[in-house]
């Protein structure tokens, strides 16, 4: 029976915090217990749900990994190669670490391609499945978004302790909206937590129309 990699993330689209990538190393035969304890895609679960299935998650599974994106390095990538060859490159250091006989991704855009794109920067014995939606598909891919949202809130978490209740930290959250338009009109200039590079937030910029945010 081979070793499985499933791997996901948190935190992708949103323009403040960090993206959280996971990869979740297990037996094949795990899939059997996941779907037993009720794993399933993390927003398909509540927060309670999500906290109480972490303990037996890791009872299963043979190791773990977490990798964080900050909002620079975020930034970065989208001026210049984009968001997904950063993504790609993060799973496949994840990969090489631990050398699976397979890894599953739930791939970004459209999953053959982000695939090859995996595979080309990876030794060609490890065997490469992904698809869209593999967190629905794939139950240790559902193990590894559990694990990625729950760090995910945590560092959100953080993040309020800082700098206020700014909300989940996604552009469709008016909390968070009002959040950061505050924070421009009276800093003048964005927190280190918020992707300076979001169309959302380059929208509040030049509404605020402060000279040093003209591009």
């Amino acid at each position: 029976m081979g070793v499985v990699l499933g791997i996901d993330e948190a935190g992708r689209g949103c323009v403040i915090g960090p993206m959280v990538i996971c990869g979740v190393l297990a037996d094949e035969g795990a899939n059997k217990l996941f779907v037993q304890l009720g794993v399933k895609d993390s927003k398909q679960l509540s927060p309670g749900r999500r906290n109480a299935l972490r303990p037996h998650i890791l009872s299963i599974i043979r190791n773990y990994r977490l990798v964080e994106v900050e909002p620079f390095e975020i930034d970065q990538s989208l001026a210049t190669t984009g968001l997904n060859v950063l993504e790609a490159h993060k799973m496949a250091a994840m990969i090489a670490h631990f050398q699976p006989s397979k890894a599953i991704v739930d791939a970004p855009g459209r999953g053959g391609s982000y695939g090859r794109l995996l595979s080309h920067l990876l030794p060609s014995h490890i065997e490469i499945v992904s698809e869209n939606h593999a967190d629905k598909a794939y139950p240790v891919v559902s193990a590894a978004s559990i694990l990625a949202k729950l760090r995910r809130d945590e560092l959100i978490g953080h993040l309020h302790q800082e700098y206020g209740d700014f909300g989940s930290g996604y552009s469709f959250d008016k909390k968070t909206i009002a959040f950061l338009k505050v924070w421009c009109e009276k800093y003048h200039t964005l927190p280190e937590c918020v992707r300076s590079s979001w169309k959302t937030v380059k929208r509040l910029v030049n509404m605020v129309q402060r000279p040093m945010f003209k591009e």
